[in-house]
């Protein structure tokens, strides 16, 4: 599987709306906000992402078709990377792919990351980058109503 990375197109949106709205995604990434229940507020967001020249984003693409997204964001001190592979896409890679071909682009160390406990999936594919569990937090899970425990990561 040729798996690539791109600049965002206004035809990925469509996409990305989908895969958030997603309600197996939204339960396994479990710390949702409003741009994945509202699609006001996800054009919102996503104006104000592609707006940010800090912000390097990429569109994830797995044989040429949209597979996801990718992104490091936040000041250069904290810089953490975010993902999101639709579910069409897991197991085959992509992600572990696409967040190495990732943080290739950003020269910043240390770098963040942050997953529910539970999901088992996205926390190998941070070890497998570089990524060491650095701490442990409680959040509210909107996707679950519930309080969820968080996984910090590191790649330094």
């Amino acid at each position: 599987m040729d798996i690539a990375l791109r600049e965002l197109a206004d035809s990925d949106l469509p996409i990305f709306w989908e895969q958030l709205t997603d309600p197996e995604l939204q339960q396994m990434a479990a710390v949702t906000r409003k741009y994945h229940y509202d699609r006001g507020h996800f054009d919102q967001h996503w104006a104000k992402v592609r707006s940010d020249p800090s912000v390097i984003l990429r569109t994830v693409l797995a044989d040429g078709a949209v597979a996801g997204h990718a992104a490091v964001f936040g000041p250069r001190p904290e810089r953490e990377v975010t993902y999101v592979i639709g579910p069409a896409h897991w197991g085959q890679g992509i992600a572990t792919t696409a967040l190495a071909e990732l943080i290739k682009l950003e020269p910043t160390r240390p770098l963040y990351a942050e997953a529910a406990a539970d999901n088992a999936g996205s926390l190998r594919v941070l070890e497998k980058c570089g990524f060491v569990v650095t701490g442990k937090s409680r959040c509210f899970a909107r996707a679950r109503g519930e309080e969820i425990d968080l996984v910090q990561l590191t790649l330094s």
